[in-house]
């Protein structure tokens, strides 16, 4: 048979989406970006980090830590998620292990309580971990971390625990990887046919206050435009797509693929036989070709 393609929500074969750390100023204006052109993402906040209210940074600072108040703000009911980046930022692999589980554990729960949420989601601090720090994230109900690798690919993860992103915005083939993830760098100018290959997955990490350092506002201003509005890209926070991903992965079908089941509460969507199909939560779903 043909092979059998996740897709996501709606159908889309692709999704994009933004991780950044440090809950820092400049995420004022990066969250201003995304939300013009429509895109989602995942901030990393440092509970024990935030900058003391009244703070007044010397110029030429950049990298300014918002007070709690601010950040609340800013984040709260903002569409994006919140998720764990440490504590108070240190390197994970050189604590011991019940300091690294605390750095992890308080951060995730300062971070519930401020924004009334459940936070499951995690950015390693420096992108540094152990196979030790896995494992207190994990006792820690942490079901995703984010590395510093790249791949420059759009692959589906395959070890959510070492998440590794698809580049980071000062990569210098952002655009290129970005022309390569829409199809328009297709030398034919045929449009992708949604109900062939695997689904893509652009994720885009970075810091919003190397804008700043570097003068280059212009980068994510230029991607976000490009990449933003389009009707076969899923737009989605972390969690988000953690999520779709863990449903679809429940998925059952039968020996000889005739049969889906969907035991979970999303309605799912894969191709095979060379078609679109949508399974519905609970349903059994007759399929063929």
């Amino acid at each position: 048979m043909n092979n059998i393609h996740m897709r996501f929500p709606g159908g889309r074969n692709k999704a994009l989406t933004l991780s950044y750390d440090d809950n820092v100023e400049q995420d004022v204006r990066l969250i201003e970006i995304m939300k013009k052109n429509g895109l989602k993402g995942t901030f990393n906040v440092n509970s024990g980090e935030y900058s003391e209210e009244g703070t007044v940074f010397e110029a030429g600072h950049i990298h300014r830590r918002m007070t709690k108040a601010v950040a609340n703000k800013l984040y709260a009911g903002s569409g994006m998620e919140i998720a764990v980046h440490g504590l108070t930022h240190p390197f994970l692999e050189q604590l011991p292990q019940n300091i690294c589980t605390y750095e992890i554990l308080q951060d995730r729960i300062n971070l519930e309580n401020e924004y009334d949420t459940i936070v499951r989601g995690m950015a390693y601090p420096f992108g540094t971990y152990s196979d030790e720090v896995v494992e207190s994230a994990k006792m820690c109900g942490i079901v995703y971390a984010r590395t510093v690798h790249e791949t420059e690919r759009f692959d589906i993860p395959d070890d959510w625990m070492r998440l590794k992103s698809t580049c980071h915005h000062n990569n210098p083939r952002l655009m290129e990887l970005a022309h390569a993830f829409t199809g328009e760098n297709n030398k034919e100018g045929k449009a992708e046919d949604i109900c062939l290959g695997a689904p893509k997955l652009f994720y885009l990490w970075g810091h919003s206050y190397e804008f700043e350092a570097n003068d280059n506002w212009n980068v994510i201003e230029e991607f976000a435009e490009y990449m933003g509005g389009r009707e076969d890209v899923w737009y989605a926070t972390n969690i988000e797509i953690y999520d779709y991903v863990a449903a679809y992965n429940q998925v059952v079908f039968s020996t000889e693929a005739t049969k889906v089941y969907n035991p979970t509460a999303y309605e799912i969507y894969f191709v095979a036989y060379g078609k679109m199909w949508c399974v519905e939560p609970g349903a059994v779903l007759n399929i063929s070709c």
